[in-house]
């Protein structure tokens, strides 16, 4: 597995993890888990968030770079979508 991590910064982090989860859930296996964090799935490749202060932070992990690279593709299009008032964008970490 290879794993990549972007912090994006606003001020409404568990409103961005609401949304993307809801609204992929659609098209996707999504969640929300106990401790807080949502979680959407994409054929080989996962995306945990976690809400915390000031950002949300997205952590992708895929079993290749093509599943890696779909997943943190499909995640930031929607959450700079929905966070266009606030210019969100997302920087995914190089993949280790």
């Amino acid at each position: 597995m290879i794993e990549s991590v972007a912090r994006v910064a606003t001020e409404r982090p568990e409103r961005y993890l609401r949304q993307l989860v809801d609204h992929l859930g659609h098209r996707l296996s999504t969640g929300h888990l106990e401790d807080g964090r949502g979680e959407i799935i994409r054929d080989r490749a996962r995306c945990t968030l976690e809400a915390t202060d000031g950002s949300l932070v997205l952590t992708a992990t895929g079993e290749d770079a093509e599943a890696l690279r779909r997943i943190q593709d499909v995640v930031a299009r929607h959450l700079e979508r929905f966070g266009g008032r606030e210019s969100l964008q997302v920087q995914w970490s190089q993949p280790a």
